[in-house]
């Protein structure tokens, strides 16, 4: 068997004073922390758009457990930054208490900032993005091509952001809404070849809307940075091992995808158009109530969606070493219900403090 392709994982994470509430402290913490230089790449400490959020990379690892050990070290990095700011780094895609956010002071952050008006102002959200190694771009593409039914699946897996502004949205990812806003955001088509998704990216940058080929914030995407495909649709994960799992059944999407389109398998037909409607259902529900299943394009139960997802995903599972851990890991999901049912069960719990509601996640995100 030939050495699994290796996965990385980016996340994304809230700074938060004593009480809870977001703090814009980046800056001041990165240069305490000596990680004051954006673009340090892989298992580096980065700013993101707004001064209440830290960044972490892990390193390309093979084994899962090995990724699972640098998430948590990247998530103990984050605090121990924040620490020297009297802050904590907390996995919330989304602050359950109201926040007035602050743009980070670099000349791109300004300027995407004057660009897009409120939906920059508004940004204060946090993801999970998973890279998975490809051969080339041709490899890449034709796992963009296949992928895409699945990814909603993704999202409600990872779905922790019920509170916006100091209320609860009744949706279980909020942030996906909120992310929804920028224009290159969402479901793409089919692009067939490289050259075909490249001339897409540069048809978008040519119309002047966005500023850089790094603002095409496509569900998923060839990286503009690395040999990979790169899975932008998760909420940040409260839990590690939420994220571990993420990118285990990521990657499985990627192995399975690529191993059809070198036996030629037929691809089911898709449209944009219906695979939005599937992220914002799974966006609204999580894994509470049903998602749109990819083999029907009808209604199901999550259980039953996600237990489809990880019958497609089946022999990339067991040949990267994965499925024994992936089972367990769903069995810890299921008996949470995942984030944004935490949330609101400590909200419920505490009479209704969402302050309480960001520190439990605190305890939460470092566990």
């Amino acid at each position: 068997m030939t050495e699994p392709r290796t996965m990385g994982v980016e996340e994304e994470f809230l700074l938060v004073g004593p009480d809870g509430s977001p703090v814009a402290k980046a800056a001041e913490a990165l240069e305490a922390s000596g990680h004051s230089t954006k673009g340090g790449g892989t298992g580096a400490l980065e700013p993101e758009f707004m001064e209440e959020q830290l960044e972490t990379a892990t390193h390309p690892r093979s084994a899962l457990e090995d990724l699972s050990a640098e998430i948590r070290a990247g998530r103990a990095r984050a605090q121990d930054a924040a620490d020297r700011v009297d802050a904590r780094a907390v996995a919330l895609a989304t602050s359950p208490v109201r926040f007035t956010g602050t743009t980070m002071p670099g000349v791109r952050y300004q300027e995407a900032r004057r660009a897009f008006g409120l939906t920059a102002r508004e940004q204060l959200t946090s993801g999970c993005h998973v890279h998975v190694a490809v051969a080339d771009e041709a490899e890449g593409v034709d796992v963009l091509d296949r992928i895409g039914p699945w990814l909603p699946t993704l999202l409600a897996l990872s779905t922790n952001s019920p509170f916006w502004q100091g209320e609860d949205t009744d949706y279980a990812s909020f942030r996906s809404q909120v992310w929804a806003r920028w224009p290159t955001a969402g479901p793409t088509r089919r692009f067939g070849t490289p050259e075909a998704y490249h001339a897409a990216v540069d048809a978008i940058v040519a119309t002047d809307t966005v500023l850089d080929r790094g603002m095409v914030h496509f569900d998923a995407r060839l990286s503009p940075k690395y040999p990979t495909v790169e899975i932008r649709v998760a909420d940040v994960c409260l839990h590690p091992d939420t994220a571990t799992l993420q990118a285990a059944l990521s990657r499985g999407l990627v192995e399975t995808a690529a191993r059809e389109a070198r036996e030629g398998s037929e691809m089911t037909r898709t449209y944009p158009e219906l695979l939005r409607t599937a992220a914002w259902r799974a966006g609204r529900s999580g894994l509470s109530g049903d998602l749109v299943s990819p083999l029907t394009w009808r209604p199901a139960a999550a259980h039953d969606v996600v237990g489809q997802l990880v019958a497609h995903v089946r022999e990339a599972l067991i040949d990267a070493g994965d499925l024994e851990a992936v089972t367990e890991l769903l069995g810890r999901l299921w008996s949470t219900g995942g984030g944004a049912a935490l949330q609101r069960a400590w909200f419920v719990e505490s009479g209704g403090d969402l302050h309480h509601v960001a520190e439990r996640a605190v305890e939460v995100t470092h566990s």
